[in-house]
């Protein structure tokens, strides 16, 4: 048994599979995170465990459609107006990347991530009283017809690239699969061997319990700073006092940027603002996770109900919910569901980690012996085992055999 003892700051789903790992392989482990494990990011995502998100949303024809798709008040896609000049720096990086040879690139790494999940959920939790919350399913892409589905010929290319063939279904048959469907979804791309989460909250609040049967510990509490020797960690400062340690893992979402400021590292990352509404009671539910393309949002049968989630607006970490992203998924879920009805409704508003190229960071930093696991963008929940697995083995110098440097944390430098 080693007895390195390591810190994995941020108890989200990226943390907590980082610290069971890094348990599992040896190590004295302390989590930590300054809320409630799980009711970050990791709480308020569509469940999905979706192995096909291997397209970035950086695609091709991005920049010359992104004024319309703004403009559009039936799209998807807000601003905060006040917020835009803080955002600029960030957004003219982030739509460089909205070329051909850039989103195959950014697919490959995101393939590496997301596109084994359910067997990495389940490698995490098999014989654990989290197994229960992951289950198994198809994951359906909800079409209006032929020429739509066709429409996003690319994105189903770098699919099929990354082993995602789906099945077509179309006339009455989609209604038959999911009666919830209006007669205006005449098709369905059909992908099996995905999954969901049942609750996400819960899951990773029952993984932290897991991480402390096995001994590791959880603690409550703000990392405010790092203590390097010889510029090694040595210490992690919290509101609680310090924390001596050998190693530390930094996967506090979007939190994570000003802690890597702290060791010299400017990250280009935003917050984008992502929100979900749970229908209650609901009348009908999906009998497997879907994505609607038609209003840009996902929608799940998880234990509290079913969960719509999608909505991206960019405004910085203002914690108030805007009106108007909460009345477009509402409006769509009507459209596209005609026939549900439910008991009541809760709405969410999180802040996802969004990096200038979509990829997530995840490494060692310049050999400080602090690890990178953030940035995870929209696929955290689904690709957070793998990353936390990853990182415990460049912790244990085990090699791996993916290429890790599209991840590679150093790859923004360190300038201002």
């Amino acid at each position: 048994m080693k007895s390195d003892h390591v810190v994995v700051i941020g108890a989200g789903i990226v943390g907590a599979a980082s610290a069971i790992w890094l348990r599992r392989a040896g190590f004295d482990v302390t989590l930590l995170d300054k809320g409630t494990p799980g009711m970050g990011a990791s709480y308020g995502n569509g469940c999905i465990l979706a192995s096909a998100s291997v397209v970035p949303v950086t695609g091709p024809g991005l920049i010359r459609k992104s004024p319309a798709y703004l403009a559009d008040p039936n799209f998807p896609l807000f601003m905060r107006w006040s917020y835009l000049p803080k955002l600029v720096p960030w957004l003219v990086k982030y739509l460089s990347h909205a070329n051909e040879t850039d989103t195959r690139r950014i697919s490959q790494g995101l393939t590496t991530i997301v596109s084994d999940s359910l067997e990495q959920h389940q490698a995490l939790t098999v014989g654990t009283q989290a197994a229960k919350w992951v289950q198994e399913s198809s994951y359906s892409f909800v079409y209006s017809d032929k020429a739509a589905f066709e429409a996003d010929a690319f994105t189903w290319q770098l699919r099929r690239e990354a082993g995602f063939v789906p099945e077509i279904i179309e006339g009455a048959a989609v209604q038959e699969l999911e009666p919830i469907l209006g007669a205006e979804s005449q098709l369905l791309a059909v992908l099996k061997n995905h999954g969901f989460i049942l609750n996400p909250g819960n899951y990773v609040q029952d993984l932290v319990k897991l991480l402390e049967e096995m001994g590791g510990k959880f603690v409550q509490t703000e990392v405010k700073d790092f203590t390097l020797d010889k510029g090694t960690v040595s210490a992690v400062d919290t509101s609680a006092g310090r924390i001596y340690c050998d190693k530390a893992v930094v996967s506090s979402g979007v939190w994570s940027k000003p802690l890597m400021a702290k060791l010299g590292l400017n990250v280009p990352l935003e917050a984008e603002r992502g929100y979900h509404i749970v229908f209650k009671e609901p009348s009908q539910r999906p009998n497997n996770p879907m994505m609607l393309t038609a209003g840009k949002f996902v929608a799940t049968a998880m234990d509290q109900g079913v969960r719509c989630a999608g909505v991206v607006e960019f405004g910085g970490l203002n914690e108030t919910p805007s009106k108007a992203p909460l009345k477009l998924l509402r409006r769509k879920v009507q459209e596209l569901f005609p026939d549900l009805t439910y008991a009541s409704q809760e709405e969410w508003l999180g802040f996802r980690p969004a990096p200038t190229d979509s990829l997530p960071l995840i490494g060692e930093l310049n050999g400080t012996g602090v690890f990178a696991a953030f940035g995870h963008h929209h696929i955290g929940l689904t690709g957070g085992p793998k990353t936390g697995r990853l990182v415990a083995d460049m912790i244990a110098q085990n090699r791996s055999n993916h290429d890790m440097r599209p991840f590679e944390p150093m790859r923004f430098g360190t300038g201002k």
